[in-house]
């Protein structure tokens, strides 16, 4: 077989297959009016609401916690640290509103900041606690964020910078933090297999790492450390007086000249904080990547075409409930590229719109519910997902999941819903054995077993993004009554029941419920779509521009 290295040289003088989609031309029309502008003002409200959580999440902990983080402490920001470490300031910040109205308070942004930004050209994920979030205490929500973000640079080989200022796990919370397996120490397990794994990871000591966050620089393959702020211990001073009676400065202890110059724990000392961002940008460019000319780039993004019609549409298109759901092609055209689209089976189980396009180059496989998943809607979505895992073309999911399936009220209806239920779990089937990139955006409704064949979280597509009018929960709010058993003789007990529930879902279904609690991996505003996808599919296609994935040898160790 033909090396790596030499494969990326041919694919770099190679061109794609030319193409001429039919071109999807669907203006807005007259008859669309009273749903569009009712959906425009849902969309609008919703908007705000993503405005001032928005706004909620940048004032990190607050006016006086900031102040003591940069005065007393002399530490920068984790704004500021990233704008010293990306490239520019062009980033995908990742489930910004994790954390917000949990059952133990407001944990901003769960005090950690994930994304994935360029570093000399090549996207890596980035993990910044923030101190200023509860002094840079662990909770559990913090720790599946940063868990989520090391899945990320798994499922995707991206390399991963580690900012670490961290003061250790929030002790009144251990049961949800420590034991399990998808608790704290699974990050160290993480960045043990990511090593095997030829993934590169970088550690940036620039505050406290102190217990369990020790490891996460001893652990990464490179460490960097910034005089007097960084400090690297599994017990802080008071711990050391408590044990033997000696006081000891922090500095002392298990400071930045201790680790670079002693124990050996971290391979570059820096002065200050820019030096040791300007070090991280250096150890980047030691990775054994070979990215595209940028003449290359900017020719082919030359070459793109911007849809018909205005992005700012989908703001009209996006359903404020199910029956407010306009034609999903409206919805494509104005997310691809030329709104070109080659519909795949257009006659056939017309509830799934199955097809090929192109988002800014990148040629992607696209299905979107337009109704309740039909047997043939089901049977049409297994094979077309087959056939982009077949041709190695990534997947995009538009999901708006029909509410509830229809009652069972006569014999053929049994049949037609067996029928059904083999169809639907032979397309789960295929979609969780693809091994093409997924990528699902709710654009809609989130709801029952449709939404697992339409790649939901459980399905583990490599990003999953909520518009901010998205509802996610097992039926939506007015719509429980169906999956509740009928009971004449309870019928007063049973209406009191199904209202109880009403009332939970409209607050527990919301976009904003669900991304606070890390079921997505952001929401997004509709008109922004576009530029996500395109930042997605660029960091799913870099991995074929690292040279060398094979382990021939085990992972570097510290002595």
């Amino acid at each position: 077989g033909r090396s790596v290295c030499g494969m990326s040289s041919v694919a770099g003088r190679r061109r794609a297959l030319p193409s001429a989609f039919p071109v999807l031309d669907l203006p807005l029309l007259p008859i669309h009016k009273h749903i569009y502008e009712a959906n425009l003002r849902n969309s609008n409200a919703w908007c705000k609401k993503y405005t001032e959580f928005s706004e909620k999440v940048m004032e990190g902990g607050g006016e006086r916690a900031i102040a003591r983080h940069t005065q007393r402490n002399r530490k920068l920001l984790v704004r500021d640290r990233l704008r010293l470490l990306l490239d520019d300031e062009d980033f995908l910040e990742l489930s910004l509103f994790a954390g917000l109205g949990l059952p133990y308070g407001d944990i901003p942004s769960a005090g950690s900041m994930t994304g994935i930004g360029r570093i000399n050209g090549l996207w890596c994920v980035f993990v910044a606690s923030d101190a200023t979030v509860k002094g840079g205490t662990s909770y559990p929500i913090t720790v599946k964020k940063n868990l989520r973000a090391q899945e990320i640079a798994i499922k995707n080989r991206l390399p991963c910078v580690y900012l670490v200022d961290s003061g250790g796990a929030f002790l009144p919370l251990q049961s949800e933090i420590f034991p399990d397996k998808n608790h704290g120490g699974r990050t160290f397990y993480n960045e043990a297999i990511m090593s095997a794994m030829k993934i590169p990871q970088v550690a940036v000591v620039c505050g406290s790492c102190t217990a369990g966050g020790a490891y996460m620089p001893t652990m990464a393959e490179e460490a960097v450390m910034v005089h007097r702020i960084g400090t690297i211990f599994l017990g802080g001073p008071p711990l050391v007086k408590a044990a033997t009676g000696e006081e000891v400065t922090p500095e002392d202890l298990g400071g930045a000249r201790l680790h670079a110059e002693v124990s050996g724990c971290v391979d570059h000392f820096a002065w200050e904080e820019k030096e040791a961002f300007d070090y991280t940008r250096n150890i980047i460019s030691t990775l054994n990547f070979l990215l595209p000319e940028e003449e290359e780039e900017t020719k082919k993004r030359n070459a793109e075409e911007e849809p018909l019609h205005s992005l700012e549409e989908l703001l009209g298109l996006a359903p404020k409930s199910y029956n407010y759901s306009l034609d999903v092609k409206m919805v494509v055209s104005r997310l691809v590229d030329g709104s070109r689209f080659l519909e795949f089976k257009a006659r056939y189980g017309t509830s799934l719109v199955t097809g090929f396009a192109k988002i800014h180059g990148h040629l992607v496989g696209i299905l979107a519910n337009d109704g309740q998943l039909s047997y043939e809607a089901t049977l049409k979505g297994s094979h077309f997902v087959q056939l982009c895992n077949q041709r190695d073309v990534p997947l995009l999911f538009l999901q708006n999941t029909a509410p509830t399936a229809a009652l069972t009220l006569s014999t053929k209806q049994a049949e037609m819903n067996s029928n059904h239920l083999k169809a639907q779990g032979s397309m789960m089937s295929a979609v969780a054995s693809a091994s093409v990139p997924k990528i699902t955006v709710v654009i809609g409704g989130c709801h029952g077993a449709d939404s697992y064949a339409m790649c939901g979280r459980a399905f583990d597509p490599n990003f999953l993004f909520l518009w901010p009018n998205a509802k996610v929960s097992i039926a939506p709010p007015g719509h429980i009554g169906s999956l509740l058993p009928l009971d004449g003789e309870q019928e007063g007990e049973q209406k009191k029941q199904e209202e109880e529930l009403n009332r939970m879902l409209v607050e527990e279904s919301s976009a904003f419920f669900s991304s606070s609690r890390m079921w997505d991996d952001g929401v997004i505003l509709p008109q922004n779509t576009r530029k996500v996808l395109r930042d997605v599919l660029d960091i799913i296609k870099q991995q074929r521009y690292q040279l060398s994935t094979e382990t021939l040898q085990s992972i570097p160790l510290r002595m």
